[in-house]
């Protein structure tokens, strides 16, 4: 990071105008990239040609291709937990995953092999419930990476429900939310598919256990849980002893995160919605992601730029930020999707080699759906002191038969970025005024501008456009680990909160032995729990 050290050194006194930049005639084609089927327009970033190349060469020299090989074939690049990273493996197509992995791949065909029955079974009504009904909805019970990755997808996909099934997710375990979910179904013609990687999960055990007292108290029978709830887990022996029956448990694997594991039988939910076919679609468009970042020079490589203009903002011109801005009601749920992959898998300060760190890593992702977002925070962004960096999103052709509303979102979307770029003087707003209230209003009408934004175009909403729209930003934060030299790939942080939600709990449970190890403040706020009749 000397590099970047020297670099931001040398641009404390730098005062460069975004609009300048596009005195190079050629630079709006020049700063583009194309990748499967998207669009990347990275020519409102503040950075010149020069910068670009020192970046290139910056990455290059930090080894980041063998890195990025060395994820691809399955070295244990998560090293604090000694794990390979290799959800990339589940979107490769079966001939050449057979070459690459043999055993592995077989593993592998299995598990999609039994998902794919499942859902074939259950869309064509060959599975029945317990008292013999046809499915009509799906509650898939997760949280983190079990939950995130499919609720972005099925919002993303839902003109593609081809099954009519409705599936309904639950992560918080907050019993309101539990109640509000079971309000909406029927015991007899609800299939449950739990999600947990070592079924101990508190929040999802806890949520399994409430739907299943729901569901056995329905339908008065222990049975249910056999016929009608399905497990994706790596602890079958948990599972089986919750009621799940052994063909009914799908695998999770040990090198496949959470946050990164919609493409394994993590997806059932998604799968059963969107049917196999648009499943394997979603896939592919992965997959075609993938090629592009393993085969396509830095600086045509789309995830390499995201992740290294990225850098450039954080560490460089040190904005602290990122608003993502997806102009699709499909895509309303991905900025909180990003959250949790970027901020959980970068969000740390501690070194592969565990050293402590003096550079910042990943920025404070936040967003909204367009155009709701411009009546709100994006008020701040014209017209604060801070610069927040942007990502807008935004589909060529609507999903919808209503033409001019996406054409009006559309357009919202490009002024937005030009108006974040261009700002307005003062001498501006003073001649936009005609009144006599010129000089009081003009100075509150004056918008800074120079804020940098990167323009990602899909030609549609898709199964395989979303898929390459999601691989796309994994390996932009995985490229982001690499060269700010951290674990992408593990959450201590989140380890913390859960060992100490059980003391607090024993503690409600007027158990005192833990009491020593808790401030004064939680104390006193489990002592007014308590205190409640």
């Amino acid at each position: 990071m000397d590099f970047l050290n020297k670099i931001a050194k040398e641009q404390s006194q730098r005062n460069q105008c975004i609009m300048e930049l596009f005195d190079d005639s050629e630079r709006a084609s020049d700063f583009s990239v194309c990748a499967a089927n998207l669009l990347l327009d990275y020519s409102k970033q503040n950075i010149n040609r020069g910068e670009l190349t020192d970046l290139m060469t910056w990455a290059k020299k930090s080894h980041l291709t063998s890195k990025i090989n060395s994820m691809f074939s399955g070295d244990k690049v998560n090293n604090t937990e000694k794990r390979s990273v290799l959800h990339t493996i589940l979107r490769v197509p079966t001939e050449i995953r057979n070459e690459m992995f043999g055993g592995l791949s077989l593993e592998i065909h299995n598990a999609e092999k039994q998902m794919a029955l499942i859902v074939e079974n259950v869309s064509e009504g060959k599975y029945k419930s317990f008292t013999g009904k046809t499915y009509t909805d799906v509650l898939a019970i997760g949280i983190g990476g079990s939950y995130y990755g499919v609720k972005v997808a099925l919002s993303a996909l839902s003109q593609y429900n081809s099954t009519n099934l409705k599936v309904h997710l639950l992560a918080n375990v907050d019993g309101r939310a539990v109640a509000n979910k079971l309000e909406k179904l029927d015991a007899e013609t609800t299939l449950v598919v739990v999600i947990s990687k070592t079924f101990t999960t508190q929040e999802t055990l806890l949520n399994a256990e409430t739907v299943k007292d729901w569901m056995t108290g329905e339908l008065r029978s222990i049975e249910a849980i056999t016929q009608q709830w399905f497990a994706v887990s790596s602890n079958v022996e948990k599972a089986l002893a919750f009621g799940l029956k052994k063909d009914n448990i799908l695998p999770m694997w040990d090198w496949v995160g959470g946050r990164f594991s919609i493409w394994s039988a993590v997806g059932l939910p998604l799968a059963l919605a969107i049917g196999n076919d648009n499943f394997s679609l979603f896939k592919e468009g992965a997959y075609e992601m993938d090629k592009h970042f393993q085969q396509a020079d830095f600086d045509q490589n789309m995830p390499v730029l995201l992740a290294i203009l990225g850098i450039w903002n954080r560490n460089v011109l040190n904005y602290s930020s990122l608003a993502v801005l997806p102009y699709e009601h499909s895509l309303r749920i991905f900025p909180a999707y990003l959250q949790q992959i970027d901020m959980e898998s970068n969000g740390k300060s501690v070194s592969n080699e565990g050293k402590k760190i003096s550079w910042s890593t990943a920025p404070i992702v936040f967003g909204q759906e367009g155009t709701n977002g411009q009546h709100a925070f994006m008020q701040l962004m014209h017209q604060s002191k801070d610069i927040t960096p942007a990502d807008f999103i935004v589909a060529l052709r609507g999903n919808s038969k209503y033409k001019e509303h996406h054409k009006v979102l559309l357009a919202n979307c490009i002024a937005q970025s030009e108006a974040l770029m261009k700002g307005k003087s003062l001498e501006q707003a003073k001649a936009e005024i005609v009144s006599d209230e010129k000089f009081s209003l003009a100075a509150h009408k004056e918008m800074k501008g120079n804020t940098p934004s990167n323009t990602i175009l899909l030609e549609s909403i898709s199964p395989e456009s979303v898929g390459a729209l999601m691989a796309l930003y994994e390996h932009k934060i995985f490229v982001q680990g690499a060269l700010w030299q951290i674990n992408s790939f593990d959450q201590w942080g989140v380890e913390l909160g859960k060992k100490l939600s059980s003391q607090v709990l024993s503690l409600m449970d007027n158990n005192t032995e833990t009491e020593n190890d808790m401030s004064a403040s939680s104390l006193n706020l489990i002592k007014a729990y308590t205190q409640i009749d």
